[in-house]
């Protein structure tokens, strides 16, 4: 009896680079000490497809300065924690973290396809706080006794880290619960692992009731080609609204025509600019951060530069706060 295949996504998963050192020499840099001091505090992890988008011989190409380690992760910041949103005083052991009204978001596992450096859940501690042991039971039982919840937000880690079989489990028993009306998955695999989104996940995703929301993550143009566009469309085509969220990291991102390819890019590939975040103060990721007055003037610029559909909404998450906070860029009217 021959063996059957595991998907493609799961092989390329598998095959995904995470020594620091083929990492750069794959890009034709010389080797950096720093770079394997700081993956022993956040190990490295990038697909072999997202490492092809990336301009060979340049340290400061966007897409690689989001995953390669560097020495500045190791240097301790004032101002920057290992829970910037103070997220481990919420939980609750069963995987579900409540922050918002009528809202829950679930810990669908620890695992992502990449390692983004500026991650604010990376001193997570995913072992103790994980939605997916028990076979979900206490998370579903913790949705059930609250009838004020309508959305479930499925996040990490990345959700679609996950196999086929258990997220349609998990979907069709969040889907048999009434007050439930919308599914929200946060993922970046659609952008970093386009081959994540095959037939299989197509066929669980369409046949669900409720509402469904997937909210990419995708910080600059050069990430969207053939490939992500491709796995898009097939989200669209399942019934999802398509949503981004980006993060406004120095050195990736942080001009106007950055930002404004980025809006452009995402709208001609179906996804809607959501938001823009400042950056979590996360430890180990301070040589990101972006001013906040730096990060007005340059949304002023993008909003005076695109419709007002194509500009995120510049917005800080801060630690026992109701909901996002959105900074006010323009006293004028987006057009």
């Amino acid at each position: 009896m021959i063996a059957r295949q595991p998907p493609l996504w799961q092989r390329a998963l598998a095959e995904a680079v995470t020594e620091p050192a083929e990492l750069r020499a794959l890009l034709g840099l010389g080797h950096d000490p720093g770079a394997e001091s700081a993956a022993t505090l956040f190990p490295l992890r990038v697909p072999r497809g997202f490492v092809a988008r990336m301009r060979p011989n340049d340290p400061n190409d966007p897409l690689l300065r989001q995953v390669l380690p560097v020495e500045a992760e190791c240097d301790s910041q004032v101002l920057f924690s290992t829970d910037p949103l103070g997220e481990l005083g919420l939980r609750g052991g069963d995987g579900v973290l409540q922050k918002y009204h009528g809202r829950a978001l679930l810990i669908a596992t620890g695992a992502c396809a990449v390692h983004c450096r500026y991650c604010f859940r990376r001193h997570f501690p995913y072992a103790g706080e994980n939605a997916a042991a028990g076979n979900w039971g206490a998370a579903l039982a913790h949705l059930r006794r609250a009838p004020d919840i309508r959305e479930v937000i499925l996040s990490g880690g990345d959700p679609l880290s996950l196999a086929d079989h258990k997220l349609a489990r998990l979907a069709d028993a969040l889907d048999s619960i009434a007050h439930v009306q919308r599914l929200r998955i946060h993922t970046r695999q659609p952008i970093v692992l386009p081959e994540r989104v095959d037939d299989e996940l197509v066929v669980w995703l369409s046949r669900l009731r409720m509402r469904k929301l997937v909210v990419v993550h995708c910080n600059h143009a050069n990430e969207i080609d053939s490939t992500v566009r491709r796995a898009l469309r097939k989200l669209s085509a399942c019934g999802a609204t398509l949503l981004n969220q980006s993060v406004l990291l120095r050195g990736v991102n942080d001009s106007t025509g950055a930002l404004v390819d980025l809006s452009e890019a995402l709208f001609a590939a179906g996804v809607l600019p959501y938001y823009l975040h400042l950056l979590d103060p996360v430890q180990g990721a301070a040589h990101f951060d972006v001013p906040e007055a730096r990060a007005r003037a340059i949304m002023r610029a993008v909003t005076a530069r695109l419709p007002g559909y194509l500009v995120p909404r510049l917005a800080r998450e801060e630690a026992g706060r109701p909901a996002k906070t959105v900074l006010p860029v323009t006293n004028g009217r987006c057009t």
